[in-house]
């Protein structure tokens, strides 16, 4: 009788232990990881969006654009975190459009923000003389407007009915979102990652050529330290260039060969190094310039360090 007993109990052990292993995990570790690093982008993107609002004398197209990049980031680390909400608390579809269509609306703005900064840069340089004239403010406005309101566009396309939920065979590796939509988003990025390459091939040749004119016009020699901080900023457009890319494309060549059969492992090792792109955006285009510094420097401790308050601007600050 008691080793009937045993038997039983053993075996009910057994069972629950099956029925514990084949039961879905309540929360998906990687949805966690994509939580997270929404929550750093949106701390991180704040600070930057914060300095620059408050702060009157940051209002050159230039940091027009940086705040433009911060606030993109900053709804999209937003949009990771309510969508993993709405995920395991509401169960909704609607709320999983809206907030996909967010998250879809504040990449896109970050990546045609990043190329918004590259166009600036450049024209910075090409027209050096007249860059800081009324035409290039009116010329950024219209950029700002354009890019948002394609982004716009982009994030409601879900909303308003282009998804998968009614034909799931129609979907990406990103549900809702279809195949079709996410192959528009991953070719645009393709031509912009393009034309953001020949932008900083140009802006290469434009900071050499200056380099090698004031070479010869102060006789100095190759090892000088001009030619070193020079070589510095040609590697940090290359730093810039080469994180973006380390970034977006994975993800963006698996959306165009993947579909929603294929495993949720694959996008989700490809989707998350994407948004670290958004973790440094931050520290690429704000941290580093010297008059967010100080703006930092001056919010966070109300004085400005002698070292950052003195330190010149160097080629290696493109």
């Amino acid at each position: 009788h008691n080793s009937n007993i045993k038997v039983n109990v053993c075996s009910c052990i057994m069972c629950s232990h099956r029925l514990l292993s084949e039961l879905p995990l309540l929360v998906n570790p990687w949805d966690i990881v994509l939580c997270s690093s929404g929550t750093l982008i949106a701390c991180e993107n704040a600070l930057v969006v914060l300095v620059i609002w408050q702060n009157p004398a940051l209002r050159a197209p230039m940091f027009l654009l940086i705040g433009s990049l911060a606030l993109a980031d900053l709804l999209a680390g937003l949009g990771l975190v309510l969508h993993f909400t709405c995920a395991y608390l509401l169960r909704s579809d609607s709320a999983q459009l809206l907030t996909v269509g967010l998250v879809v609306a504040s990449f896109s703005a970050s990546v045609f923000s990043l190329l918004a900064i590259t166009i600036d840069r450049y024209l910075s340089l090409y027209y050096a003389l007249t860059y800081n004239s009324e035409r290039t403010a009116a010329f950024t406005y219209t950029m700002l407007v354009l890019l948002w309101g394609l982004s716009l566009c982009l994030g409601l396309l879900p909303v308003t009915g282009v998804n998968c939920l009614a034909e799931e065979a129609t979907c990406s590796v990103v549900r809702p979102l279809t195949k079709n939509n996410i192959a528009v988003l991953s070719v645009s990025f393709l031509l912009l990652f393009g034309l953001m390459l020949q932008l900083y091939v140009q802006i290469c040749k434009i900071v050499m050529r200056h380099a090698h004119q004031i070479a010869l016009q102060h006789h100095f020699l190759a090892a000088t330290p001009h030619y070193v901080t020079t070589r510095k900023g040609v590697s940090t457009l290359a730093i810039i260039l080469g994180t973006f890319a380390a970034c977006w494309m994975p993800f963006t060549v698996y959306s165009l060969i993947a579909d929603y059969t294929y495993p949720p492992l694959y996008t989700y090792a490809t989707l998350v190094p994407a948004t670290y792109n958004s973790v440094i955006n931050p520290v690429i285009y704000a941290f580093r310039n010297q008059e967010i510094q100080k703006a930092l420097w001056l919010v966070c401790c109300g004085c400005v360090p002698a070292s950052v308050a003195q330190r010149a601007r160097t080629p290696s600050d493109v």
